[in-house]
């Protein structure tokens, strides 16, 4: 076989496999990223000490291990008025951290009289610094960071939730 001939083979069999490769990283790039779609699970109002309607929020129920461990995990974005309610079996101390979060919360404790006892506020996306309640809690909600101070939300403060069908 003539060197030419060679050449052009050779040539033929690399511009092939660039071909493979160029198609495989094509198909790379249609991946979807991961999306968790928020679910209206139930309606929270948050009130003063005195029955004043601050908010309503829809919110999400974190109510079995699964949903409790993985919380707002992997989440881009929360809706103003959205939030997520952790319902736990028993008031105690309770303690959240923000691994694999992806949005800045507030995070508020609430004892079993649905009164607000401690706040966590403007907790660091993806921080693992454990972030106590300072008081037993049996409900946690968790919101968007900033929004307890916009609704200037205060320890005695009170809330209630119902479930949606």
């Amino acid at each position: 076989m003539k060197k030419s001939a060679f050449k052009l083979l050779v040539m033929l069999a690399l511009g092939g496999s660039f071909l493979q490769f160029q198609s495989c990283k094509e198909e790379q790039k249609t991946i979807k990223p991961l999306v968790i779609e928020f679910k209206k699970e139930a309606e929270l109002v948050l009130k003063t000490a005195n029955d004043s309607i601050i908010k309503k929020l829809d919110i999400e129920i974190a109510d079995d291990e699964y949903k409790t461990q993985t919380g707002l995990m992997y989440r881009d974005e929360m809706g103003e008025l959205q939030g997520m309610l952790f319902v736990f079996p028993d008031e105690d101390l309770r303690s959240f951290y923000m691994k694999n979060t992806n949005i800045p919360l507030d995070i508020i404790y609430i004892d079993a009289n649905k009164t607000i006892v401690s706040f966590q506020k403007n907790a660091r996306p993806n921080n693992e610094t454990s972030l106590p309640s300072n008081v037993p809690a049996k409900y946690v909600l968790e919101i968007n960071a900033g929004l307890s101070d916009q609704w200037q939300l205060e320890v005695g403060d009170k809330m209630e939730y119902k479930k949606v069908e």
